[in-house]
């Protein structure tokens, strides 16, 4: 039983008659009451967060009324069942009071009455009328609506009606099927959705894979019978949403911390200092002042240039761009080479990856063993590459891959336009989680709601810097986000996202997004059609050429075989049986079927027989491996793995502790309170009139690029800061909320967040305010003050020396031994998993792309991008590790890659001079993008010697020429410098 929120509370300190939440409990005479026992404790330690003004939870315990109602969990009373009474498992295990409340926790005597009450059937004081009591059993239609989308609207529902049967509401049910009405008000004996579960034809046992549902449980299935015997009893489905009164779980107190607030209006300090080139450095300098600190010595220009090839563009400078920069005595020559660096290809190959990351890019499924391919989502991949090579404003970037689908009619337009078929790529963007419900056995509402999260999960983290997730089971136990605000951003979803109504993955897709309900979209422009036609036709052709090449040899093999074998028989028979051979078997005369019996089959040979012929097989095994490499030539089919708006999603409801058979109050779409007035209501309306979509996600996705939203702008922000700096100016990229790190530079963060809309959410101008700052130009050396003052580079008193990531390490080995190809864009290139378990690249006729274009299969990593800390998306990767560890020098040591890279690098210097002396100068360009110092000049000629010796000794005790001394003596050198610091570390 449950005392109704309508019910008075009573304070009555004298005892009245008494009266329990459960008349049939025992009570023991002394045995405290709630009234003077209980709400004492309460008002000291719980009321502060959980009363009638602040329901955290949704918990008031500051009445009678509230404690038995409940929480967003349910029940948290069970008179007399102290173990099944959440409210004693919070307080004993000392979860309650929470720490940090400056909330004193409970006492053992406190705990004692507390347990005493529970067990003695939590007794009141007061007389409560009983119609003052609710049942706790009570059920109505939103008790049993959910059940049936649980168990049989996949059958019975919105897509599909077996039997004529709509089991989706109580109407429904009164309306029936083609064998009557579902249910008889009163009556369930008479009811035929009772018949058929208790007699198990209810869901089809041998349907339930299929379906992706599991039986009724008996519980459940008492549920919707004492529903049924209630008279089914009906109230209106009122969800809870935002509405123009004050939000009761999130007040404006919750709404004080920083991160909640819209990014302020702040004037860049004055700062009278040379170094101040514009205005970061004022914020920066102000802070180092007030340390006592002044900016570190601006770094030489051949740092300063490595520095910003890598950071723009993920490769090393050439000698021949190294040259061009130093040589160039324009005042501005720097910030020319950033705006180069800008309109580079690879400007967004190396950016693009970093938003991948956050988006938790992968080729593959995760979540199974089988880790299944996804073979259109690397269409993703390079609409991001093209997002930031264009400066595609961030607001846009955003639209697009939230509701890409809402921002245009694509349905109903004569042709698609690029922008179009853009918008729908970019919803690829919530497809990304690891998602393992395309196989049956696991394609129930459990793992879908996993998917959902981690989706949700992805969204929050990558675009509002906030741990929603943990909200999916209860309200967050740090920020106001009540577990109410996850599952309306659950609802947001929902057109989408609908865990019954699920649109499987698959790796063998559909061609039309209705087709067996798979996730696949076809559409392309008229221009892209005519080009992936004309390509593939052209590859069609040559593939058929050789087809027919392979057959003229097996033809050859045939006829070869025939000369022999008539070479051994009387010449007379000769020309009869090649008669013979030559007329189809029907057509023979008597003559040729005698013949045919005695020698067809030592004359011919049968396919397998000609796949056995020597020399056939060697010629077969060379035109497979040339039809197998246009094969990948082809062109990506019109398939794009997309997200779209059903246009009718199911209700949807709190999951109480966020478990799938446990649904609460319903509630309906909108976005995080805290990031709002909490007087507004979250506006949703089609896209367009008559429009299918409902328009949620694009109402999120304008709300998400308001100008002065509290979040999207600072989040990004600090991400672009973060890679160019090795830090967040919050250092949590994730989390901005009150458990996350408080801004280094609050007043920075902020104008340059306010800078970043006003300069058109451009990326690429952010890049550029950054990187010609004078704070960006410091050297990375530290000096003892700096040490002593700023120990962690909080200030940023210095650049931080950093390691090359794992994609960086990858390309520039390849890179500096000229072997990248540059190729740009479509389907991943393969890799190779060896019986050692390596995970190798393959090549191209000795040629390699950059990783990003690497196939990324969760379960499959290249090894090289794995030892140097690749992340394996699970679901995302929102801040990269960065590990120091044995396997990586171990990896560059001994690697067969990485010493054939090694030779091609000799091979690269030696076509370019065989002087020894120049050779070392032409290595350290290259490798390091720098000449050698005089001893390092000395080091290295020595060495060079050394090792020419070495490998002359180890060339004669091997008997073999030592001519190739030399070279692989240079071959070893080029290896030691990959293996260097300089090489590995950017200054």
């Amino acid at each position: 039983m449950a005392v109704s929120p309508a019910a008075p509370s009573s304070t009555a300190a004298e005892p009245a008659a008494e009266t329990t939440p459960s008349q049939s409990l025992p009570k023991a005479d002394d045995a405290p009451r709630f009234e003077t026992h209980i709400a004492p404790i309460f008002r000291a330690h719980c009321v502060q967060c959980h009363s009638a003004d602040a329901t955290k939870a949704e918990l008031d315990l500051s009445t009678v009324q509230g404690v038995f109602k409940g929480s967003e969990s349910g029940v948290i009373i069970e008179p007399g069942k102290l173990e099944e009474s959440l409210l004693w498992d919070m307080v004993h295990e000392g979860f309650m009071p929470p720490e940090g409340e400056g909330v004193a926790p409970l006492s053992e005597k406190q705990l004692a009455v507390i347990r005493t009450w529970i067990e003695s059937g939590a007794p009141l004081v007061a007389k409560v009328s009983p119609d003052q009591l609710a049942s706790a059993d009570e059920i109505t239609n939103l008790d049993i609506e959910p059940l049936m989308r649980l168990r049989c609207t996949t059958c019975h529902g919105l897509r599909k009606q077996e039997a004529g049967l709509d089991l989706r509401t109580k109407a429904a049910m009164l309306k029936g099927g083609k064998s009557g009405p579902a249910i008889v008000p009163g009556k369930p004996e008479e009811s035929l959705i009772v018949q058929k579960i208790h007699a198990g034809e209810m869901p089809p046992k041998e349907q339930l894979v299929r379906a992706g549902v599991r039986p009724m449980e008996a519980i459940e299935l008492e549920s919707l019978k004492k529903w049924i015997t209630a008279g089914a009893p009906e109230v209106p489905a009122i969800p809870d949403v935002a509405t123009n009164e004050p939000d009761p779980l999130v007040t404006d107190e919750d709404r004080q911390h920083w991160a909640f607030q819209p990014p302020r209006d702040v004037t860049p300090p004055a700062i009278d200092s040379p170094r101040v080139r514009n205005p970061i450095d004022a914020f920066v300098l102000k802070r180092l002042r007030e340390a006592g600190l002044e900016l570190a010595p601006e770094a030489d220009r051949q740092s300063l240039m490595r520095r910003a090839y890598f950071d723009l563009t993920g490769l090393p400078p050439t000698p021949q761009q190294v040259e061009r920069f130093l040589q160039d005595d324009d005042p501005l020559a720097y910030e020319h080479l950033i705006d180069r660096l800008l309109d580079s290809p690879h400007y967004g190959e190396r950016w693009g990856r970093f938003w991948l990351d956050a988006a938790g890019y992968a080729d593959s499924e995760g979540k199974r063993s089988a880790d299944p391919l996804r073979p259109y989502a690397y269409k993703y991949r390079d609409y991001v590459i093209r997002a930031f090579n264009s400066d595609k404003p961030y607001d846009r970037f955003l639209m697009e891959q939230i509701a890409g689908d809402e921002l245009a009619d694509y349905e109903n337009s004569e042709a698609l336009t690029q922008e179009m078929v853009d918008n729908l790529v970019a919803t690829g963007f919530l497809r990304m989680a690891p998602d393992g419900t395309g196989s049956d056995i696991v394609n129930t509402v459990v793992e879908r709601l996993e998917v959902i999260n981690d989706e949700i999960d992805i969204f929050s983290s990558t675009v509002l810097g906030l741990t929603m997730k943990c909200a999916r089971c209860h309200s967050h136990k740090y920020d106001p986000l009540p577990q109410r605000d996850y599952y309306r951003l659950a609802a947001v979803f929902k057109g989408a996202f609908d865990e019954h109504d699920w649109l499987k993955p698959a790796s063998v897709p559909g061609q039309t997004k209705t087709d067996d309900g798979r996730r696949f979209l076809a559409c392309a422009t008229p221009d892209e059609m005519e080009s992936i036609e004309e390509q593939n036709q052209r590859i069609a052709e040559e593939i058929k050429h050789l087809e027919e090449e392979l057959e003229r040899t097996a033809d050859e093999f045939r006829a070869r075989h025939l000369r022999q074998q008539l070479a051994m028989l009387p010449e007379a028979l000769h020309d009869e049986l090649r008669k013979m051979l030559a007329t189809p078997a029907k057509q023979r005369t008597e003559r040729q079927k005698e013949l045919a019996k005695e020698y067809e089959n030592r004359l011919t040979l049968d396919d397998k027989e000609v796949t056995k012929a020597d020399g056939y097989s060697r010629a077969k095994t060379e035109i497979d491996r040339q039809i197998k490499s246009l094969e990948g030539e082809k062109a990506g089919g019109p398939l794009i793995r997309a997200l779209w708006d059903r246009g009718e999603p199911s209700p949807t409801y709190i999951l109480r502790r966020g478990e799938f058979n446990q649904p609460g109050r319903l509630v309906g779409p909108g976005v995080p309170s805290v990031l709002t007035d909490g007087r507004t209501p979250f506006e949703v309306e089609p896209p367009w009139p008559g429009a299918s979509s409902t328009g949620r996600r694009l109402a999120l996705a304008r709300w998400l690029i308001e100008p002065d939203h509290p979040l999207t702008s600072r989040v990004m922000i600090n991400r672009i800061w973060k890679h160019h700096f090795g830090e967040g100016i919050v250092r949590s990229l994730d989390n901005f909320g009150k458990l996350g790190a408080p801004p280094t530079h609050p007043d920075l963060l902020d104008w340059l967040a306010r800078e970043f809309v006003a300069q058109g959410w451009s990326m690429k101008s952010m890049h550029r305010l950054m990187m010609t700052s004078s704070t960006y130009r410091q050297s990375s050396l530290v000096s003892r003050e700096a040490d002593r003052r700023d120990p962690e580079n909080e200030l940023v008193s210095r650049m931080p020396l950093r390691r090359m990531d794992a994609e960086e390490v990858r390309d520039s080995l390849i890179f500096v031994a000229g072997r990248l190809k540059e190729e740009q864009f479509g389907r991943p290139d393969p890799v190779s998993v060896r019986g050692d378990g390596l995970v190798t690249s393959v090549a191209d006729d000795g040629m390699w792309r950059r990783s990003i274009y690497l196939k990324q299969r969760r379960k499959e990593i290249a090894t090289v991008l794995e030892t140097f800390d690749l992340p394996q998306m699970n679901p995302n990767c929102r801040d990269r590790v960065q590990s120091t560890v044995a396997q990586q020098a171990l990896y560059l040591m001994n690697n067969a890659m990485v010493r054939q890279l090694a030779d091609a690098f000799a091979d690269r210097v030696a076509a370019e001079t065989l002087d020894p002396l120049t050779q070392i100068d032409r290595v350290y360009q290259i490798a390091l993008g720098r000449a050698p110092t005089d001893d390092e000049r000395a080091v290295a000629s020595e060495t060079l010697n050394e090792l020419s010796a070495e490998w002359t000794r180890h060339l004669q005790r091997e008997e073999k020429s030592t001519d190739d001394a030399p070279h692989r003596a240079l071959a070893t050198f080029c290896h030691t410098m990959m293996n260097s610091a300089g090489f590995i570390y950017i200054d």
